[in-house]
């Protein structure tokens, strides 16, 4: 049987690798971005110097010719389910038997007069970084749209390389309709402390050309003009599903997959930021283009195609990432516009650049979330709390059971604890320090550690 995978990222990897392991059936991955597997989160390190591009393959050149999967650098420009093939660019037909859709995402497009001159790009395509890369010597300013995570990755690049940036952002405050307005407001003094320039509740109207062809300006809804060599387009990704106009294969955002991650046309499946979740689990979306679904996607398509019939399930909302120096990471159900049954136990340092939440039902008293700034709790111990609703008291009171290595990292507990205390008027105590042997007994099974 032959499998042809479309899309060497994460999610499309992932399956060719647990194909392999499965089975001996014939494997052919195609993409036209690059010859070999990357990591894609690692491309703002290549442009800051931090890595080469070498460094963030995770396989060698040979382990996939050991491995017998096949590679091939095409463009597909067309799916025919009936004929079982692939129109390539350039190319002859390739038949498969079973496909896998890994196509990833594409940048968003929202009409901008000049949003096509060259030196407007996104950043999300190894193609990106090497525009980046072309439009870098002598830049005198990047303007950059869109207030999401990419937006502020482009931002700390440029910032690197001493080229000053300006940040359009349409709402009142960074991601504020992803981050609670605290922490939001804290990612705006960040943004600034790194002498980014941050125009908030601002929209751009178009990019003007220099006369070349080339971006010369942009131009915010308030009739500002910022000269510039490079606009950054990071307005977020849509699925990369253009392509299956013709096809057959049901969409709406993206590609309708079931739980087994089959599309409505027989031994055709998607996977990763093009998929999209018919009936997502609870608590899930259901489109979710981040790294570590992508990855188990991959592994589940694997099985279900190797006839070890296995359901997609995401288990509990993750994410990380890094506004310049500062770490994030959520947890759970933490929204920033929370319904009235979520209670927030929020904890800000000092310094203006670490912070806790801790979210729970009010009337229940059971966990719900947690949202991290500038601080690293342990996943494991996040997602058991979580699993296993447990009672909010009970986990503050534990709380030091999550600390990230203790022996490195400072811990703030207690004042989370003193937060609580003070809110609600209990007296609540931190128990003693834990041990990693306690961590350990704790994720077998205990619900408490005394």
């Amino acid at each position: 049987m032959h499998i042809a995978i479309i899309g060497n990222g994460i999610s499309g990897i992932t399956a060719a690798r647990f194909i392999r392991k499965l089975s001996d059936h014939r494997i052919t991955v195609i993409s036209a971005e690059t010859d070999h597997f990357f990591s894609r989160t690692a491309l703002m390190y290549i442009y800051m110097g931090h890595m080469r591009f070498e460094d963030t393959k995770p396989y060698e050149d040979w382990f996939w010719a050991k491995n017998r999967i096949d590679l091939l650098r095409a463009y597909v420009e067309r799916i025919d389910p009936d004929q079982k093939q692939l129109e390539l660019r350039d190319r002859a037909p390739l038949p498969y038997d079973k496909l896998i859709i890994a196509c990833g995402s594409t940048p968003n497009k929202f009409g901008w007069p000049g949003q096509d001159l060259d030196g407007v790009h996104g950043m999300y395509s190894f193609q990106d970084l090497e525009a980046m890369e072309r439009h870098s010597p002598g830049l005198q300013r990047a303007v950059i749209v869109g207030g999401g995570l990419i937006g502020i990755e482009m931002a700390e690049m440029f910032h690197s390389r001493h080229i000053p940036v300006t940040f359009l952002v349409r709402e009142p405050s960074y991601w504020n309709g992803v981050l609670p307005a605290e922490e939001s407001q804290m990612v705006n003094r960040h943004i600034r402390e790194n002498h980014i320039d941050l125009r908030l509740a601002t929209e751009l109207r178009e990019i003007v050309d220099d006369g070349q062809g080339k971006a010369g300006a942009g131009i915010p809804g308030l009739g500002v003009r910022f000269l510039c060599g490079f606009g950054g387009r990071p307005a977020g990704v849509r699925p990369n599903i253009s392509f299956l106009e013709g096809s057959g294969i049901e969409t709406q955002r993206g590609i309708l997959v079931d739980e087994h991650l089959r599309t409505s046309v027989p031994d055709i499946y998607a996977i990763g930021d093009c998929a999209q979740a018919r009936a997502p689990r609870p608590g899930r979306r259901p489109i979710e283009a981040i790294w570590y679904t992508g990855r188990m996607m991959g592994e589940t398509v694997a099985y279900n195609i190797c006839d070890r019939a296995q359901s997609y399930d995401p288990g509990i909302w993750f994410n990380s990432a890094k506004f310049f120096e500062i770490e994030y990471q959520v947890y759970g159900n933490v929204q920033a516009r929370p319904p009235e049954n979520h209670a927030s136990i929020y904890w800000e340092h000092s310094d203006g650049r670490r912070s806790i939440r801790i979210i729970y039902d009010r009337e229940t008293l059971t966990i719900l979330g947690f949202n991290l700034m500038g601080v690293r709790y342990r996943h494991e111990v996040c997602e058991k709390w979580l699993r296993d609703q447990a009672h909010v008291e009970e986990v503050l009171q534990n709380l030091s059971l999550a600390n990230f290595d203790p022996e490195f990292y400072s811990e703030y507990e207690a004042k989370v604890i003193a937060s609580y205390n003070q809110q609600t008027g209990k007296q609540l105590r931190l128990r003693q320090k834990r041990r990693l042997d306690s961590v350990l007994r704790f994720l077998r099974g205990a619900t408490t550690i005394s």
